[in-house]
């Protein structure tokens, strides 16, 4: 090892020879008996040994009376693969070079006097340490300032009893601080569970919304469909008849021209022996022609169709106060109609309310009415 070149580099000597007698396996001082490998490399020889051990679980100890070979050892530095002979790990040889220099750092390190740096001084006697706390003034401070400086007139104590009684003070301080914060995250807990729950029961309650407006759409589309239907069949059945009438008074105007081309034929006939001939027969055809005139005619507003006008006032006014409420108040609104459709004495009330809910049936023309006497 080149621990010259390497205490060269740093400008604290001890410190960096502290690093280089670092057991890369334990991350500690040496422990002696230190080994050295073929690599150059040291190890503490029980570091070592553990790792043997591992690395080969069926090698017999040392002292055992059986002879085995030995085993594999890999470097941890720098992965080296050795092979150890039956002693293994003990037939390593000991670096009493590096064993030598732990003593010399141990005993160095233990005749060291206290460096300035690294206990706080006094900032207006910089010789001083701080050994006393001043309870009056609540800082720390040393044996000067209370003699001769600031404190002087100030209650002090004895720095470590200050610093014990701080210190469980200060515990004392995070317990509560951890215990808060531990409540705290309790409740953010209990609120991410009520957000989730919320969010899921929201989901919910809109699924069912859009369940019961996708089944009022299906009714309004198959009640639609109905009376779309019977107004078609009103419209069939009218022109057929319209239809019918205009193919009889066609027939009628084409015979009539017929009979009035032959008049006009016999008109021209010179010979009054030939047209008497005809003449009879053919105004007897000409009146009975006449009376064709009499033939079916559609009654005074007979294309009217404003008969199937249909008065959703109410129902859009029903449709509009729909609103979130109570099962509760349904099911009084449902009993109180079935009150009124037992009660024949408000059966003209029920006919008109029957009227304007007509387009719905079963529950949904209930709920129409609920909405309505809510309105009102």
């Amino acid at each position: 090892m080149d621990y010259k070149s390497s205490l060269i580099q740093d400008g604290n000597p001890m410190e960096n020879l502290e690093k280089q007698l670092i057991c890369p396996i334990c991350l500690e001082m040496f422990t002696k008996p230190v080994v050295i490998l073929p690599c150059q490399h040291n190890l503490c020889r029980k570091c070592a040994s553990d790792i043997f051990q591992a690395a080969n679980p069926y090698w017999t100890g040392r002292g055992s009376s059986v002879s085995m070979s030995g085993g594999r050892f890999r470097c941890p530095t720098c992965r080296h693969e050795v092979i150890m002979d039956r002693h293994g790990v003990y037939g390593l040889q000991r670096n009493l070079l590096v064993e030598n220099i732990i003593d010399i750092y141990k005993q160095e390190c233990s005749s060291r006097p206290l460096q300035k740096g690294s206990h706080p001084m006094c900032k207006e006697h910089e010789d001083e340490k701080i050994n006393i706390y001043c309870l009056t003034c609540e800082v720390p401070t040393c044996s000067m300032c209370k003699v001769f400086g600031v404190h002087k007139a100030c209650e002090v104590a004895p720095l470590q009893s200050v610093f014990q009684g701080q210190k469980t003070e200060l515990n004392n301080c995070i317990s509560m601080l951890v215990a808060g914060n531990d409540r705290v995250q309790t409740i953010i807990t209990q609120l991410e569970d009520s957000c989730r729950v919320t969010k899921e029961n929201s989901h919910q309650v809109k699924e069912e919304l859009s369940q019961k407006f996708d089944t009022l759409y299906a009714i309004l589309d198959e009640k639609k469909s109905e009376l779309l239907q019977r107004i078609t069949q009103e419209q069939e059945e009218k022109l057929s008849f319209i239809e019918a009438l205009i193919q009889q008074y066609q027939e009628q105007l084409d015979k009539s021209t017929k009979l009035v081309e032959t008049a006009i034929q016999s008109l021209d006939e010179p010979g009054g022996a030939t047209f008497l001939l005809t003449a009879k027969q053919l105004i007897k055809s000409i009146v009975e022609a006449s009376k064709g005139c009499q033939l079916g005619k559609t009654e005074q507003g007979f294309e009217n169709m404003d008969f199937f006008t249909l008065n959703l006032e109410h129902i859009a006014d029903a449709l509009r106060a729909i609103d979130f409420g109570t099962d509760e108040e349904e099911e009084e609104f449902i009993e109180e109609e079935d009150q009124e459709e037992e009660d024949s004495t408000e059966g003209k009330e029920e006919v008109s309310c029957d009227c304007t809910t007509a387009l719905l049936p079963g529950h949904e023309r209930r709920t129409l009415r609920c909405l309505l006497k809510r309105k009102n």
